[in-house]
């Protein structure tokens, strides 16, 4: 019998995927998102909910789930990332907030739990939520989450942890920060890191080495015939000349190509490349038309390729504009690190057995890899721009910043 999900804020379903490898059925999906709603229709049969939740009841939710409270044993969901700016919003201990229809997003997916009671819940984000000094959101929650108990008379406990998706396996670079929770108060222990970082490979032999972006994508086409994928604008002539692992910093006073730019004078994506042997760079919901990861063939990623770095599940269709493709995976929660959280949590939390064929969503490796593609001569339209450029000045002194602080002062 499958264990019963709530989904909020589902988006294309990457961590519904996740808990859907792991034993788990997603009985109501909650989205705004028309493309999202339309794309988790196209490719499952889970109930869908349309629209915003602040003008959805906790119980419309349940009577599509088709169950009474209390009895899912998940609610999972990522609130859309956003500024914590209500960071006193919970020091009043006003539990009323929760019915504010002006609450923002975080604040719903926390008057669902406290209407739905779940055996236990997922709530993920962005890093930022909880970097040391800005930890305004996860205290936020904390906060909520002990009102509930005291309204409820729950016990649900609280643990939150920064994973980065490739020390688990998944062949892509990508932080985010989890927080998980049991009604009767078990403690979430977070699994151990299962592969080590390309910065660690040589220091750390008991991990195993990381997932490649060869082992996601290596079988797939080298040269979709998809006019979607190919780069235009200013610097698509330059890409070419960019080796594979490698971004703009290439064509600096240190790199090994032609001073084009100043050191960091750019954003880290920009001109930026896979390499076949090393993970994806964290994916991107919505690119410039210089910022990667690129394919080492000098292109767009496909929808497919970008499904593939997530790790979802093969065999989805992605019937809509590519640009919307990439929107809707860029922000979602790679599957297989989604896998392994509902694994645990059924483990640990829900009472089930540890299963020892998870994670199956990570990709096989594809040996051998091969060598680096060709690198192109600058083309000599970008000649003009070889001299000496000035680096960044550091943190805080760039010109944006110093904008901002003068307008500010």
């Amino acid at each position: 019998m499958s264990l019963k999900v709530i989904s909020l804020y589902s988006g294309i379903g990457g961590l519904d995927f996740g808990f859907e490898a792991a034993g788990f059925e997603t009985l109501a999906a909650l989205d705004l998102d028309p493309i999202a709603c339309f794309m988790v229709r196209l490719n499952r049969q889970w109930p869908v909910i349309e629209g915003d939740i602040a003008g959805i009841s906790s119980q419309a939710i349940l009577d599509t789930a088709g169950i009474p409270r209390g009895a899912a044993e998940v609610l999972i969901g990522g609130p859309p990332c956003q500024p914590f700016s209500k960071s006193g919003y919970w020091v009043s201990g006003d539990a009323r907030r929760l019915d504010d229809p002006r609450a923002g997003t975080l604040t719903h997916y926390l008057r669902v739990l406290r209407d739905t009671l779940p055996k236990a819940f997922l709530l993920e984000n962005v890093p930022g939520m909880s970097y040391r000094g800005k930890s305004e959101g996860v205290e936020a929650i904390r906060n909520a989450i002990a009102e509930i108990n005291a309204l409820e008379g729950t016990h649900y406990s609280f643990s939150v942890e920064t994973l980065n998706a490739a020390r688990y396996g998944v062949p892509q670079l990508r932080e985010r920060v989890f927080i998980i929770g049991a009604r009767d108060g078990r403690k979430f222990r977070f699994p151990s890191a299962t592969h080590s970082l390309p910065c660690e490979a040589w220091h750390n032999a008991s991990l195993t080495p990381y997932r490649t972006a060869w082992d996601a994508i290596g079988d797939l086409p080298a040269n979709p015939n998809d006019e979607e994928l190919q780069m235009t604008g200013k610097w698509a002539g330059l890409l070419p000349t960019i080796p594979e692992g490698e971004n703009y910093l290439w064509h600096t006073d240190r790199g090994g190509g032609s001073p084009l730019f100043g050191w960091r004078r750019r954003y880290w994506s920009f001109l930026l490349k896979l390499s076949k042997g090393l993970p994806s760079w964290t994916i991107q919901a919505q690119p410039g038309p210089a910022t990667g990861p690129f394919h080492w063939r000098n292109r767009r990623l496909s929808a497919m390729e970008l499904g593939r770095l997530q790790t979802f599940p093969d065999g989805i269709v992605y019937d809509c504009r590519r640009a919307d493709a990439q929107r809707l995976i860029g922000n979602a929660v790679p599957s297989a690190l989604a896998e392994i959280l509902a694994g645990e949590m059924d483990r640990q939390l829900l009472g089930g057995k540890a299963n020892n064929s998870f994670p199956t969503l990570l990709p096989p490796r594809r040996e051998p890899v091969p060598e680096p593609e060709a690198v192109a001569r600058l083309p000599s339209k970008y000649a003009k721009l070889i001299g000496k450029h000035n680096e960044h000045p550091g943190t805080g002194r760039g010109h944006r910043a110093i904008e901002r602080a003068e307008a500010i002062g």
